[in-house]
């Protein structure tokens, strides 16, 4: 068992060197400067206090009621949404628990706390700025020298999707093996500014909150264009790990939990961002007929 291991850890060694800095310190949101405060932390377990759920429509947006409790934020404001399938889909979370709460499990109740409070009080250039930043270090865009087999997986995987990127905003991405990343160009960076302000800050949080569990503007994009699904688009920002579990074989306890919590914050996103951008659809489309 162990002599397997540290073969293992051998193996692997020349790929995490290379690696380091751009996994945990270029990628890894928790080493951002802020990202802490960005995104609220889910508060602890408590008992459920409420029978019913329901939602209904006050002055700004639909709101979420338990029983006859109006629900608030983190900072105590009234819990408003901006369309009526969010304040659905939220009001499903809490619906959804059982004797115990567990906040940590209701992402779009988090995503909404966040949006409505803005605890970093961040602007809109500023979250689409800190969005932009994963371009430059965006995880399809890192490639390995070896061993050859993910060499090559990672060349049929992820330079399709890079291929699609750059044909659809006709833009100029590319990868590369050093640990700096591509060099990605102005003009690039600045058609993904002027794309991501196409959208409401609401739904910017959600963009970024999705970015952050991809490691990955460009797959971020994809699954909003629905090139790609979640669970593809999961899949292909966890290439290496998928491959080494493949080589070495599955820790169940934490590779498994690890995979469906990403799948689920990522689908929590995902819906988060159409759902806030469908409202501003629909009244856009009435205001045209």
């Amino acid at each position: 068992m162990w002599s397997g291991w540290f073969q293992c850890r051998w193996v692997l060694q020349p790929c995490v060197v290379q690696h380091l800095r751009a996994t945990f310190v270029l990628r890894c949101p928790a080493f951002s400067p802020g990202a802490s405060k960005r995104l609220y932390t889910p508060q602890a377990e408590r008992k459920r206090f409420y029978q019913n759920v329901t939602i209904s429509q006050g002055e700004g947006g639909f709101e979420i009621n338990l029983d006859h409790r109006k629900l608030k934020t983190p900072q105590a404001k009234l819990f408003t949404v901006p369309s009526e399938t969010l304040a659905l889909a939220v009001a499903t979370e809490w619906d959804s628990q059982r004797d115990t709460i567990k906040p940590y499990t209701m992402h779009l109740t988090t995503l909404c706390n966040t949006a409505l409070d803005n605890p970093s009080q961040r602007t809109k250039d500023q979250i689409i700025r800190a969005a932009l930043k994963f371009l430059e270090t965006d995880t399809i865009c890192y490639r390995v020298e070896e061993p050859p087999a993910l060499v090559e997986l990672q060349k049929n995987e992820w330079d399709p999707i890079i291929e699609w990127a750059e044909k659809r905003y006709n833009v100029v991405i590319g990868s590369s093996t050093s640990i700096m990343g591509p060099s990605i160009p102005q003009s690039t960076k600045d058609i993904f500014i002027s794309h991501l302000a196409s959208y409401n800050t609401w739904a910017l949080q959600g963009i970024e909150y999705m970015i952050t569990q991809l490691k990955s503007l460009i797959l971020s994009m994809g699954l909003l264009d629905k090139h790609l699904t979640v669970e593809h688009a999961v899949l292909l920002s966890r290439l290496e790990e998928e491959y080494q579990i493949q080589r070495w074989g599955n820790v169940e306890w934490a590779h498994d939990y690890d995979l469906h919590e990403m799948r689920s914050r990522t689908a929590a996103a995902t819906l988060f961002v159409h759902l806030c951008t469908e409202s501003a659809t629909v009244k856009h489309k009435l205001l045209q007929d």
